[in-house]
């Protein structure tokens, strides 16, 4: 358990190395931005016909990669400008680490609370059932049962 959640904090250090070698693409940046005519959609995504505040970002966007810059370089402006609401998922910075880290963290709480509790209940129930197999037979129950299944062929 303690190397699974090593290597899943090691995944997630690395991934933003990985995403940044990419070079940058008209789509891959519309999706990293969240449109502000309040949709909640990616700018990519926004389905708003002539929306006004997709429509000149991807112009924006457009312009910038015929300039060169990098996507680091466009979302950073894009960050600057309209602040941090604007990116689609939160930047691998300070408190925003918490917001990567929380939804990994709660189903791993979660997975070995549901395994802990299974085991502790198949435990109980091994033990309650005796090892012969059978519960202990109640002499009591027994002559009762044999009383009524005679009462039953008496009538018949």
């Amino acid at each position: 358990m303690t190397r699974l959640v090593l290597a899943l904090i090691l995944a997630l250090s690395l991934a933003p190395l990985a995403v940044g070698q990419q070079a940058p693409t008209q789509q891959d940046i519309e999706e990293a931005l969240t449109c502000q005519c309040g949709c909640g959609l990616t700018v990519h995504s926004c389905n708003h016909l002539q929306c006004p505040s997709g429509e000149p970002m991807k112009d924006e966007i457009r312009r910038r990669l015929g300039l060169g810059e990098s996507r680091e370089t466009i979302l950073a402006a894009f960050a600057t400008k309209y602040g941090e609401k604007v990116l689609s998922s939160p930047t691998w910075q300070g408190f925003n680490r918490l917001a990567w880290i929380t939804p990994f963290a709660a189903l791993i709480v979660a997975g070995t609370i549901l395994v802990v509790v299974v085991r502790s209940r198949l435990r109980h129930a091994v033990v309650a059932v005796p090892a012969g197999g059978a519960p202990p037979a109640d002499p009591g129950a027994r002559a009762r049962l044999d009383r009524a299944l005679s009462e039953l062929d008496s009538e018949e």
